[in-house]
């Protein structure tokens, strides 16, 4: 029954549908995480909140995103990676249209919510990439995975944009009422995207696997012919991922390079406003450019990935992005002419890391044999995203926790806080040469062979 997916040369107009309905998921689900990082720069003085305090509301999200990538990848691997998936779009958005409900100087609700946000938005993630994956020829599965991710900057612009030419008239909690927004897409999920027929089947399912598989074909399903011994349903034990110790240590640490990215993504306006002397508003118009940055960023990612190979488009992109994140540091008061190099080397930086970004995804997710797929990766995903914890937090920690953000905080703290974020994308260079296994062109039945050891040479 696979097989027909593994031959096809172009993809139907219902595989696209799929990909719409991740591409757009992925992109409102970062919105919503994405919003707090400029609505914080409106309020930020007149709470008179410290870095620490800021951290906090920023990092909450991040503590939330490992138990809730475990949790969801796990639950994908039971109930379904589409049930899942529409579960989760509605508890991180009706928990960011909540936050418009913050009482003044209500930063511990902030936080709160925030932590609802981050446990259901990597719920999303984790069940979205098998979903796709599931779905695609082993010879398109790369650039489509990295594709489907590419819009997650779209997030940031959506946000950057609101911020930018919404905040002046609705303020800041008119910005997080417009998080309720992706609760529509569970609706338009639920009449565009089957389940998966890899699972289907992995639960003994093989009518509904073969109807599932005939809408993504486009063919009827009396053309797709069951195999004559039915294999027996794969159940897999949670603590069988432990088996696989290099897809762990690999995929952590590749999603782990998301410290960086993550960490400036959420100070991003606050730390133009500093280092620029500009105000919320022209920071988030600032920030427009950089999150068009990060889109082409991925585009360059996902083509990388099919033309050199996983491994090596990776550790190029994390090279490229220690280089500029360090350099920001260093160079960030720095003018040629009228140019900030602060400015520049931010956009240089969303450009290799968020590169990285269409890579690392499918890739961690690859890594596991399909009766544990979304268990894997929700797992090393939920490792990776310690990242969203230690980011923010690193840098409120590095500039001094307990000093209030404003213009007269010192940003000596810059230089160490930037080699702080570059230092995880050198570790993600190591995992990427020496540790995880090429992925490119083989099928997710080769992958588990892989994994299983037939061919062993196969693993490099």
């Amino acid at each position: 029954m696979i097989e027909l997916l593994d031959r096809q040369t172009s993809l139907t107009a219902n595989q696209w549908k799929i990909f719409t309905a991740s591409i757009l998921s992925i992109m409102l689900d970062f919105f919503d995480f994405l919003l707090i990082g400029f609505t914080l720069a409106f309020f930020v003085r007149d709470w008179h909140l410290t870095y620490g305090q800021s951290g906090l509301i920023l990092f909450s999200s991040g503590v939330a995103a490992v138990p809730g990538a475990i949790f969801f990848g796990w639950l994908g691997d039971k109930i379904g990676r589409r049930k899942v998936f529409m579960i989760t779009i509605l508890m991180f958005s009706l928990a960011t249209g909540a936050m418009a409900l913050t009482p003044d100087h209500g930063w511990l609700y902030l936080a709160v919510m925030r932590f609802i946000v981050g446990f259901g938005v990597v719920g999303v993630a984790a069940v979205d990439m098998p979903l796709l994956q599931e779905f695609m020829p082993a010879a398109k599965r790369g650039w489509i995975s990295g594709l489907s991710i590419s819009l997650v900057p779209g997030g940031g612009l959506l946000a950057a944009t609101a911020a930018a030419f919404l905040g002046g008239i609705v303020g800041w909690r008119g910005l997080f009422a417009l998080g309720l927004l992706p609760a529509l897409l569970a609706f338009l999920i639920r009449v565009w995207v089957p389940e998966s027929p890899r699972w289907l089947m992995s639960r003994g399912r093989f009518e509904e696997a073969r109807r599932s598989l005939a809408w993504a074909l486009q063919i009827p399903a009396g053309q797709i012919v069951l195999p004559a011994v039915l294999p027996e349903p794969q159940q897999a034990s949670w603590l069988e991922l432990f088996k696989y110790p290099r897809s762990i240590a690999a995929g952590a640490l590749v999603g782990l390079s998301q410290t960086g990215a993550v960490g400036l993504g959420l100070w991003m306006v606050t730390l133009l406003v500093l280092v620029l002397k500009i105000t919320p508003a022209e920071a988030s118009f600032l920030v427009i450019w950089i999150s068009v940055t990060q889109i082409v960023g991925r585009w360059l990612g996902s083509w990388m990935t099919d033309w050199i190979g996983r491994k090596t488009a990776g550790a190029l992109c994390c090279a490229l992005a220690a280089v500029t994140t360090s350099l920001a540091g260093y160079m960030h008061d720095i003018y040629i002419g009228t140019a900030s190099m602060f400015f520049v080397l931010l956009l240089a930086q969303g450009l290799f890391g968020n590169g990285n970004s269409a890579i690392s995804y499918p890739y961690m997710a690859e890594m596991w044999p399909a009766k544990l797929r979304a268990s894997g990766f929700g797992f090393v995903y939920g490792l990776s995203n310690l990242g969203k914890f230690i980011g923010p937090a690193g840098l409120a920690v590095i500039l001094g926790a307990s000093d209030y953000v404003s213009p007269k905080a010192t940003l000596d703290g810059l230089i160490p806080g930037f080699n702080y974020f570059a230092a995880w994308y050198v570790l993600a260079v190591i995992a990427y040469l020496f540790i995880g296994f090429e992925t490119r062109g083989r099928t997710i039945e080769e992958l588990d062979a892989v994994l299983a050891g037939k061919p062993a040479a196969a693993a490099e």
